[in-house]
Order: structure tokens, then sequence, then C-alpha cells
């Protein structure tokens, strides 16, 4: 069974991601919440304790005591839910299944989705501080020479390497339903892209 280490799997940059998670879910105020993959459980831990937020866990590790013991390629559930959630999950299938993944969080949502997706890249950060000025802080990807992604058992694939390019991974999402309200990489940790979703009306 996968279980995490505090030293090998929570570093810095993983912890300025859970706050970027929880920052994201508050802002979305939604009732209840259906995060797939728990991880280590932190941003789980976190809302059940200081809101009011219902929150429902799905994961295929029974040691990880998911309250819905499942994975995201054969789900299935009984209601759907305000908001749905899959940090760092879907890169640990075959780029094939995105479409038919996403569809599924749409399926399961009655209104959001929130997903990260690892991004590949080289980058340089600017953060500008002035005296009466809101504080500016970028970070600024490049990929002049992107190279072929090697399974490595656990990531299939990553934005930014060869074949994936963020304009691609924004049309699948887009072509899956949802209209993107806000996208953008974490400023402390730039491997980490999020995606902040409203699902598209159709007639």
């Amino acid at each position: 069974m996968k279980k995490y280490s505090f030293n090998k799997y929570t570093d810095i940059e993983r912890w300025a991601s859970y706050w970027h998670q929880i920052d994201e879910i508050l802002k979305l105020n939604p009732e209840n919440i259906l995060e797939i993959g728990i991880g280590d459980g932190v941003v789980a831990d976190y809302i059940k304790k200081n809101t009011d937020i219902e929150y429902t866990t799905l994961d295929n590790n029974p040691s990880l005591n998911p309250d819905i013991e499942g994975n995201i390629k054969s789900f299935s559930l009984t209601r759907k839910y305000d908001l749905v959630c899959a940090f760092e999950v879907l890169e640990h299938l075959p780029f094939e299944k995105f479409n038919e993944c996403l569809s599924k969080l749409r399926r399961a949502s009655k209104k959001y989705v929130i997903i990260s997706l690892p991004r590949w890249g080289r980058y340089f950060s600017l953060e500008i501080r002035l005296p009466y000025f809101k504080k500016f802080r970028k970070n600024y990807k490049f990929n002049l020479f992107p190279i072929e992604h090697k399974f490595d058992g656990e990531h299939y694939w990553e934005i930014g390497k060869k074949g994936y390019p963020l304009k691609r991974i924004k049309k699948e999402i887009e072509n899956s339903g949802f209209e993107i309200k806000n996208d953008y990489i974490v400023f402390e940790s730039p491997y980490h892209h999020f995606f902040s979703l409203e699902k598209m009306v159709t007639n």
C-alpha cells in the first residue's frame, strides 16, 4: 500500500500547493465537496476541522480510509456535489483517458471542478514589492525545447512536455464541457498548475 512520508512527500512546495487548494475551495463557498485522491489528507483534514463543509473523499487505497473506495476510471455515485476536486491525480492515467475522466468529474459535480496538474518546464519568477502598491508575483514558464515524457511509474504525461502543450490541455478541458474560470502556476511551487472550472450549460 502506498504511504506518504512527511519528509519525502510533504516538502515546502507541496505545503504551498495545499494552501492554494484550500484557498480555491473556500473561494467557491461550497456546501459539500468530493475529493478524488486523498494523498496525505492535509486538505481534507483542514476543511473538516475548520469549516462546516461536508467533505467526502474517494480513493482506491483502502489504507487511506477514504469515505468511498474506488478510482476515477470506474467510480459511480448516487449524488452530485457542489464541488469536485482532483489534485495531482489525472496525470497518473494515460492521456487517452483524460477526456473520459474529465467527463466523469463533470457528471459528479453540480457546478464546479478544481484540478491541478504537473507543469514541466524552465521558468523564472518575478516578485515586486513597493510601498502603497499591491504585491506583484508571477512565474513565467517557457518550453523552447520540450522533451519526451518517459513513464516513471507514476506520471504518464505532464503539461509542457512534447505532445502536451498547455494549449492542448485547455482545449481538452473545454471540449469536456467546462469553462476555465481561472488557471495559474503556483508561485511557490511552479510544478503545479491549477484550473478552476465551471460546467458549461448545455441545451
